[in-house]
């Protein structure tokens, strides 16, 4: 079976390489990312009614200042997202499946004040009138150089597994730096746009049909097939 090589940060690079693994993929975690917190100044937890969380590494990068919104309600993007949340003492409003917009989307016709923690790297959202978002940047990821065993594996050949435009974008720039034969590594993404970053060239580029985990290792496990 071809290697299926997972380049996201840790913890989450063990994560999928676990869940991998579970269903039957040949899979390794060679991280080429590493997250940082980044300082940040709260709001008024009296203007905040709760919290907007695109990833699991907002709030766990979210550092001290994230103490006065400890109780806050959380609308999560998806269900490790929202594990974290009630583990760090959170109610979970609701869990999404399809992205941050679609959570927005699902809310109710009712006046809300959200928090929203997040990456350098996020999508804007669009509102509709009774949502208000304030933005927080608590955290940003900085590539790594490829190890060694990374490129000795990419040259014989695998599947490399893309969480984010900013990765598929880095890890292309990498390959043509280094060499690299596009035409030996195939692309499993965990959306359009992230596919999009990767670029062309590569043995096979596809996305997955949902932007979760479950859905990019199943798409992983038939490309291996």
């Amino acid at each position: 079976m071809r290697p299926v090589i997972v380049i996201r940060p840790e913890p989450g690079a063990s994560v999928t390489q676990a869940a991998g693994e579970l269903i039957g993929l040949n899979i390794l975690a060679i991280p080429t990312w590493e997250m940082f917190e980044v300082r940040w100044t709260a709001p008024d937890p009296a203007n905040i009614d709760a919290l907007l969380i695109g990833s699991a590494n907002a709030l766990r990068h979210s550092g001290t200042q994230h103490v006065p919104f400890a109780g806050y309600p959380v609308y999560a993007v998806g269900e490790a997202t929202a594990a974290l949340a009630r583990k760090m003492g959170h109610q979970v409003a609701s869990v999404g499946e399809g992205g941050l917009q679609a959570v927005i989307d699902a809310l109710p016709a009712t006046p809300i004040r959200l928090l929203r923690l997040a990456g350098e790297e996020h999508l804007p959202l669009v509102l509709p009138p009774h949502v208000s978002v304030e933005t927080r940047i608590v955290y940003r990821a900085l590539p790594l150089p490829f190890p060694e065993k990374l490129i000795l594996q990419l040259r014989q050949g695998a599947l490399v597994l893309l969480h984010s435009a900013a990765a598929a974008g880095h890890f292309s720039a990498e390959c043509d730096h280094l060499g690299l034969p596009r035409e030996r590594i195939a692309i499993a993404a965990l959306g359009p746009r992230i596919a999009a970053a990767a670029g062309a060239g590569w043995a096979d580029c596809r996305s997955a049909p949902s932007p979760n985990d479950a859905a990019l290792l199943a798409l992983a496990r038939e490309m291996c097939h």
